[in-house]
């Protein structure tokens, strides 16, 4: 049973690049053809999706976040990161990791963590 698991700092200051790991067990980051995604959830608004990585390690990303976004892996340890630049109060969400079919798709997450903007 796949299980992923977000982690990385719960406080960054504005204009500060934030960057969060996940950590994958009972599967394979390259097994065909999931996708590996991160989407966030701000108070009060809906789920966000902010990009993907592939099994081969192509990346999409949401056009909205694309100058800011980076999304990587590394194989060996079984993880892929996010990178979000520029930070802003407005980035304060519970980031979540998630596999799926595609970009955008998603039928198992991670737990969430919290990341609060704030000097």
């Amino acid at each position: 049973q796949v299980q992923l698991q977000e982690s990385g700092p719960g406080l960054v200051k504005p204009s500060q690049t934030l960057s969060l790991t996940c950590t994958v067990s009972g599967a394979s980051i390259t097994t065909h053809y999931y996708y590996w995604n991160w989407i966030r959830q701000a108070p009060g608004l809906g789920l966000e999706w902010l990009g993907a990585i592939t099994y081969s390690g192509s990346t999409y990303y949401n056009p909205a976040l694309l100058s800011r976004t980076s999304i990587s892996r590394d194989t060996f340890k079984n993880q892929f990161t996010l990178q979000l630049k520029s930070v802003t109060p407005e980035d304060t969400a519970v980031y979540y990791c998630a596999r799926g079919a595609g970009p955008n798709d998603y039928n198992v997450r991670g737990q969430g963590t919290q990341v609060t903007v704030s000097s």
